[in-house]
């Protein structure tokens, strides 16, 4: 070799540094701090890992990576390279980025503007690091080597001009990275919304949703069925209570979604010009209050009955305001988005009309809340059920009646030909499905029986079956009195669940100035 060689830093703690290059055998080692340093593979006393070695080839040196550690030249992954005058050199994914460089006795060992800017422009060319970060290192590294390499008076004009550049620049990072907080904070508030917008379809069936429940009905279900029918044969009251009192219990179902405060925009699914949704790449409908598409919104399903000589409903506070339960609600109304009750409505058993419900009042104590019908037109003709006077004890016998797992369970027991039907007509919407059910007749209540476990203030455990739909049902006793109102289920604890005390409905009714007498 004819000239001498070196790396020039441009990265890391030995930027400004030049490592010269001596031998015709070279270990590369990245010490402590990436600091880089070069030995004699004979050398003793190398602190570090050797991240590559330097063999000389006629005028220049051939590098090579060490026992796969990565090694990168021009911004090209390589195991091996003949270095050439100018090539840029990243070390590992610590070590520095360097510029390989070979000086003749020709040669003047300073630098001109020319090569301190060719030297950051291949930084920028071939470094990984985000573009943002490579400008402002890239900045730097030409302020600095203006301020060290030239002479006084163009160090001090250059020191004053990039001092302001990179003021300049260090404030637009600054101002992007905040846009990108809040466009990833925006982002993630609505993806959040979004997944559970694709989970809530499993309640709105799809046409293979049906096809499954044609081909194998849902053996639990007959099963619950067969139980209700043994339970009729060996309890005649209990038969008597459920026949009294399912007329009063209805199957709430529900939408909401998210409207702006400032600008009364609900949000929306964002469409393509050609009218179909538009889907991240999560898989998740994009949304925006800017979106031209249909509204966004959750689904819910739940259970709810009639007070006795009220017209009132009472159901838990989860089923009336179901989005004080969703875990994205918070984040969503940090930025503005509050939710809204869209749609809200119910049927009874033996009504082909649903009943349009509002709420009345929700308690701040317990999981209860109270809605009414606009139209008391619309409400049953019975008088509703009563509240019992006498608190339940453990051992007594009840019966829970609900609607667990919503339009599921009562296409299950609608049976095949009514599914096929269904299928026939192209009906698979959530509210098409429920207004079908109602034409036929076939929106009444489950019933389950079983015994009281535990009683406490705020708290009646049972192990009468239910799970989620059937939340708001009447928990009753032999008598077909409510004594509590299905609110949880606990199945990791024995298959028990658990009821608001019915003394908890009376000071909601109260508060409400709805007197009513237990036991009548």
């Amino acid at each position: 070799m004819t000239g001498i060689a070196s790396f020039e830093h441009l990265t890391g703690h030995s930027r400004g540094t030049t490592t010269w290059l001596r031998g015709d055998a070279i270990d590369v080692v990245l010490g402590p701090n990436a600091m880089l340093r070069v030995h004699s593979p004979e050398s003793p006393g190398q602190d570090g890992n050797a991240i590559a070695h330097l063999r000389r080839r006629e005028d220049d040196y051939q590098i090579e990576a060490h026992a796969g550690q990565p090694l990168w030249i021009n911004g090209h992954q390589v195991t091996q390279h003949t270095l050439r005058h100018g090539d840029m050199i990243e070390f590992g994914e610590r070590g520095p980025v360097s510029r390989y460089s070979v000086y003749h006795e020709q040669d003047h060992m300073h630098r001109s503007v020319g090569t301190v800017m060719q030297d950051a422009a291949g930084y920028l060319r071939v470094s990984r690091k985000p573009i943002l970060v490579r400008l402002f290192r890239a900045g730097c590294q030409i302020a600095w080597r203006l301020t060290r390499e030239t002479t006084v008076l163009f160090r001090l004009s250059v020191v004053i001009a990039f001092t302001v550049l990179a003021t300049l620049a260090y404030k637009q990072y600054q101002v992007n990275q905040l846009l990108q907080r809040e466009l990833e904070k925006g982002a993630s508030q609505l993806d959040a919304f979004a997944k559970s917008l694709a989970q809530t379809q499993e309640t709105a069936l799809t046409p293979s949703d049906l096809e499954a429940l044609r081909l194998e009905l849902n053996p639990s279900m007959e099963a619950h069925e067969k139980r209700l029918a043994e339970l009729e044969k060996r309890w005649a009251a209990g038969r008597r209570a459920i026949a009294q009192s399912s007329s009063s219990v209805i199957f709430l179902q529900g939408a909401y979604g998210y409207k702006d405060e400032a600008s009364g925009r609900m949000l929306r699914h964002v469409m393509t010009p050609g009218g179909h949704p538009v889907i991240t790449r999560f898989g998740t409908p994009r949304l925006s209050l800017d979106g031209t598409g249909p509204v966004a919104t959750r689904q819910l399903t739940g259970t709810g009955f009639v007070v006795k000589d009220t017209g009132v409903i009472v159901t838990n506070r989860h089923v009336a305001m179901p989005w004080e339960k969703a875990a994205d609600t918070k984040t969503l109304q940090s930025a503005g988005l509050v939710p809204v009750m869209i749609r809200f409505e119910g049927y009874f058993p033996g009504r082909a009309d649903p009943v349009g419900v509002s709420l009345l009042r929700a308690s701040e104590k317990a999981d209860l809340a109270l809605i009414k019908s606009a139209d008391q037109g619309q409400m049953p003709e019975g008088p509703g059920l009563s509240l019992a006077a006498q608190r339940s004890a453990p051992g007594d016998q009840v019966i829970i009646l609900g609607y667990p797992t919503g339009l599921r369970s009562m296409l299950a027991r609608a049976g095949e030909a009514f599914v096929r039907k269904l299928q026939e007509a192209k009906v698979s919407g959530f509210w098409d499905i429920a207004a079908a059910l109602a034409r036929e007749g076939r929106i009444r209540p489950l019933a389950s029986q079983g015994i009281v476990g535990q009683i406490a203030a705020e708290t009646v455990v049972y192990d009468a079956q239910t799970t989620h739909g059937g939340s708001g049902g009447p928990v009753l006793n032999a008598a077909g009195e409510v004594l509590a109102v299905a609110s949880a289920i606990v199945p990791k604890f024995g298959g028990s669940n658990l009821g608001v005390p019915v003394s908890s409905v009376l000071e909601l009714l109260a508060l409400e100035g709805i007197e009513v007498k237990p036991g009548t």
